[in-house]
């Protein structure tokens, strides 16, 4: 991993270490599990890992064992809005996250943004789908917003359904 300008740019091989480590997780805590969703775009290529990794399927539709996967819950809202009752990340920012997923790879207290080898590497800090009005969705960068309110640093109170 190296970090650069508030970021954390993450190899194939980090990649790799993290799915690793939820794979080994998924049996345990999860046995119920049975198949694999990746949550578009970011989500696809853990989910397809993880599918090879513990020989389980790849569904497109999310049945009610099926392991529902992302890249982080930063915002947690994506995972929020999402199908299915497990859910696991590669990376978990309890202090932004509306969501807590069932497991996580990295529990990530830091603010910097991750950048994951499958972005391009001059991404900016906030998600592309709201980069097109930047200026309407400039407080979503900020680590401290969540979900409609902007929390002081120091706040490390999850929010949501499961917190």
């Amino acid at each position: 991993m190296l970090k650069i300008d508030n970021k954390l740019i993450l190899s194939w091989g980090d990649i790799d270490d993290l799915v690793d480590k939820l794979c080994k997780e998924i049996p345990l805590e999860l046995p119920l599990v049975d198949s694999v969703h990746g949550i578009a775009r970011g989500g696809l290529t853990p989910a397809v890992m993880i599918s090879h990794k513990l020989n389980l399927p790849y569904v497109s539709v999310v049945g009610k064992n099926t392991l529902v996967v992302d890249d982080i819950a930063d915002s947690g809202v994506t995972l929020e809005k999402s199908p299915g009752v497990y859910t696991a990340v590669l990376h978990y920012k309890p202090h932004t996250s509306c969501f807590k997923p069932s497991i996580w790879a990295n529990l990530h207290k830091g603010d910097e943004w991750v950048l994951y080898p499958w972005e391009t590497k001059d991404s900016d800090p906030i998600q592309d789908y709201l980069n097109k009005d930047k200026d309407k969705f400039a407080h979503l960068a900020d680590a401290n917003y969540i979900g409609g309110l902007t929390m002081p640093k120091e706040n490390t109170n999850k929010v949501g359904k499961n917190g």
